[in-house]
């Protein structure tokens, strides 16, 4: 049996993706470069969101075997690379 928090995960996943596939259709169907680059720059918002909701859905499923200081470890290695993206 497959467990909630690794199906939520999954599926998510395919969420992104399919998303991803579906502006890569649109710039092919705009054949713009400008539109294009807002349908690149508007994936650069659902790559993060997503990053996070699997991240915590994967640390609610761990979160009875797992401390909460790695918890927080966790959540701090996820911001580092949002920042570090973003700058």
């Amino acid at each position: 049996m497959i467990e909630a928090a690794v199906l939520g995960m999954a599926l998510l996943r395919v969420l992104s993706g399919s998303i991803e596939i579906f502006a890569a259709i649109l710039m092919i169907k705009f054949n713009s470069v400008e539109k294009a680059l807002v349908v690149n720059s508007s994936l650069a918002l659902v790559g993060p969101i997503i990053l996070i909701l699997t991240t915590t859905i994967g640390v609610i499923g761990m979160a009875g075997n797992i401390s909460l200081g790695k918890i927080l470890w966790i959540f701090l290695g996820v911001s580092c690379i949002l920042i570090g993206v973003k700058s």
